[in-house]
């Protein structure tokens, strides 16, 4: 049984902590927001900041939503950083800047402390389910040590490289999916304007090669107008800005992101931040000035 730090208790995060616990490690655990009861039933056991929870912990995990909070846990007055001591590992399971990771990495390694940067694909479902992805740029002496503890949170999980690589990947991830929603939502919007029924063409579509994981969940989501969140559009731009951001510097053109964050920008227009990022699809359909699901006047 090992000591794990658990920050950041939100959507991802809390089933993520339940299941550390089912494997029978002791958790302590730390939010800005009141810290969920079924944790609690659990036995997790609830620290009044960062520094508390890394003096305690030998592994100190950090899902929160943004770079500026990764900062803000790990190196604000009362942080993760000041509660370290040589020899532990901080995992940062976030979603951010690969650059700003890099900086990070260095000033814990800095304490003579390990740093891996492990995000996530799969969602709140993946989440649950403990059947995530976890793409980790680190030392492969820290991955083997933590390696055990991402086996009850997700099933594909891979050492991309060194630290920032784990971040770049999620980056080039969260690509692949905005333009796969795009592409479903343009699609299935094409099928319904056409007159067929969106369901039944989705389902057509799930046996040949245009199958997606995309297609099957999203594309559900879109047919049955399901856009509960899931992952947040508001979520899903940041992660869109961060790679546009390093292609800029990069010097790279990343021409149909930049669309796809125009439509998730419309989207956000109409009041849509936190609805599930399958709602793409509405911005389309703004556009068109047709439902999926409106019947066409034959």
């Amino acid at each position: 049984m090992s000591k794990i730090g658990f920050i950041g208790l939100g959507i991802m995060g809390t089933p993520m902590a339940g299941h550390l616990l089912r494997g029978g490690h002791e958790l302590f655990v730390h939010d800005v927001k009141p810290i969920p009861a079924e944790l609690l039933d659990q036995g997790a056991q609830v620290r009044g900041s960062g520094h508390d929870v890394a003096r305690d912990a030998e592994i100190v995990i950090v899902m929160v939503p943004d770079t500026p909070h990764v900062a803000s846990v790990l190196f604000d007055e009362g942080g993760v950083a000041e509660g370290l001591s040589a020899g532990k590992v901080v995992v940062d399971m976030s979603s951010i800047s690969p650059i700003e990771t890099k900086q990070f990495a260095a000033r814990i390694n800095a304490l003579d402390c390990d740093y891996l940067d492990a995000p996530v694909s799969g969602g709140e479902v993946g989440a649950r389910a403990a059947s995530l992805t976890i793409m980790v740029g680190g030392s492969p002496e820290a991955f083997s040590r933590v390696r055990p503890l991402f086996e009850l949170m997700g099933r594909n999980i891979t050492l991309v490289g060194g630290n920032g690589d784990g971040q770049t990947t999620k980056v080039a991830n969260q690509i692949v999916v905005a333009l796969n929603i795009e592409a479903v939502g343009e699609a299935l919007l094409f099928a319904a304007r056409m007159g067929a029924d969106a369901g039944k063409v989705r389902e057509a579509l799930m046996g040949g090669f245009a199958a997606s994981r995309v297609l099957e969940v999203h594309g559900e989501r879109m047919v049955k107008r399901t856009f509960d969140p899931g992952f947040r559009i508001e979520l899903h731009q940041k992660d869109l800005n961060l790679a546009l951001a390093s292609a800029r510097q990069l010097g790279l053109s990343l021409p149909n992101t930049a669309t796809t964050q125009q439509l998730f920008s419309a989207c956000a227009a109409h009041g849509g931040k936190a609805w599930d990022h399958s709602a793409l699809v509405r911005a389309l359909e703004t556009l068109a000035n047709f439902q999926i699901g409106d019947t066409v006047a034959k």
